[in-house]
């Protein structure tokens, strides 16, 4: 069995927070593939090392390929175009659910009907046979030289490469496993004992996991949260709410996804509500901003820049503060498309948990409301959002001042990619 492990420069927003956090992780995909007696092979693509059509290459010469199977970004028509090239089996699994979406058929509609397919299931996939088979490691001949990731200097390498130098690390969220670990720790000691009445505060750092970007890029997996959680000395009703959000929410955004053709398009919210929002069009905006504005978090909206300095300088935001931030866009810029363009380019260049089909879903949600709703100027019948959930909290007036004002990197400006949230993802 031989695992490779890739990296191109050319990926969208390619940046040094997404290169940093990825090849990371990659350096403890490689030891744990060496502690289970299976080689592992990794590539970072650059000028002085280009490997055109490596996968192609390698999988000319596999017996069969197995790969992931995730329905957003670059995944999706990476893993079909080696299907489509491929001369063996190619097999698609789904790692970043506790149930496979495809186990859950095509036909279900709403959250509820979801639940009800997959809350039976979950008690069968929760259980996980780590026993290695007797696998022979891969020693044959590679058609490249690979990178030894654990003996070069990730730094100086992602500095030497050609991607965005403007958008730094996150320091408070750590490449890796063992940083991952630490924050599963956490949430088993801190954050699931309080979790019902806490998740909804802002203001409270042990109120959030944290765990949606190792999440994201598969550091770390369902099965082991859930493991960690349901050994906690925690009350039931702090699981139970805590499995709902992980599974009951997460996995119904990935099950969404993957019945879309482009998950990230704006013609994956309801008809009711474009069509609303198309009525309001033309609607004055008097709190319209500028790109530049919103990408650096210096609007005149005091709770939305704090909002969006948690995504540029950490790189992940509190969910209850996303959908404050979500709405608000939509009276921030031009038109409904553009708003959804923009938060999508925020969310996906900032974000360590963006390109995810779960922020896609959360998105999808922030233009959604009741059709029966009151009509309202811009948002028609879609529901707005206040911020008095974070306001009114005990400090919460000085801890949006705080969090408005913290120090920012300075980005590379960009026009909003609009027609790409219009017409899906282009291919690399």
């Amino acid at each position: 069995m031989l695992v490779y492990h890739g990296v191109r420069e050319d990926y969208p927003y390619a940046s040094d927070r997404l290169h940093r956090f990825i090849l990371g992780a990659s350096v403890d995909l490689a030891a744990g593939c060496r502690e289970r007696g299976l080689a592992c092979v990794q590539h970072v693509d650059r000028a002085e090392r280009r490997e055109k059509g490596l996968v192609h290459r390698l999988a000319a010469e596999a017996a069969a390929v197995v790969l992931e199977d995730q329905p957003t970004f670059v995944a999706r028509w990476q893993a079909e175009r080696v299907a489509a090239a491929a001369k063996v089996a190619v097999l698609a699994v789904n790692a970043a659910c506790l149930v496979p979406p495809a186990l859950l058929g095509h036909d279900t509609r709403g959250r509820s009907a979801f639940l009800r397919r997959h809350e039976p299931e979950r008690a069968a996939w929760s259980t996980w046979n780590d026993e290695t088979s007797e696998v022979v490691p891969y020693a044959g001949d590679l058609p490249f030289t690979p990178d030894s990731l654990e003996d070069l200097d990730l730094d100086d390498l992602v500095a030497s490469l050609d991607i965005d130098h403007s958008l730094p690390v996150s320091e408070m969220h750590p490449p890796g496993h063992v940083a991952a670990s630490e924050r599963l720790a956490r949430l088993v000691d801190e954050t699931l004992p309080v979790y019902v009445a806490a998740r909804n505060d802002a203001t409270r750092s042990e109120s959030a996991s944290g765990l949606s970007p190792y999440l994201h890029f598969g550091v770390l997996g369902p099965r082991e949260i859930m493991a960690a959680v349901n050994g906690a000395s925690a009350g039931g009703q702090h699981k139970r709410k805590f499995a709902d959000e992980l599974l009951g929410w997460r996995e119904w955004f990935h099950y969404q996804a993957r019945q879309l053709a482009a998950p990230e398009k704006y013609d994956r919210i309801a008809d009711w509500a474009r069509r609303t929002l198309a009525d309001h069009a033309a609607d004055p905006r008097p709190e319209m901003e500028t790109v530049t504005a919103m990408l650096a978090g210096e609007t005149r909206d005091e709770t939305w820049n704090a909002c969006q300095r948690q995504f540029l300088i950490d790189g992940w935001m509190h969910n209850n503060l996303r959908m404050y931030w979500g709405k608000r866009i939509i009276a921030m810029t031009a038109s409904p498309e553009a708003a959804w363009a923009t938060a999508c380019y925020l969310n996906d260049r900032l974000s360590l948990d963006g390109r995810d089909p779960s922020t896609y879903g959360n998105i999808a949600a922030m233009f959604a409301g009741s059709p029966s709703d009151r009509e309202r100027p811009i948002y028609g019948r879609v529901a707005t959002r206040g911020d008095g959930s974070t306001r009114k909290r005990e400090g919460g007036d000085a801890w949006l001042a705080a969090s408005a004002t913290r120090p920012t990197p300075q980005l590379s400006i960009e026009e909003v990619p609009v027609d790409l949230y219009l017409t899906g993802q282009p291919t690399i």
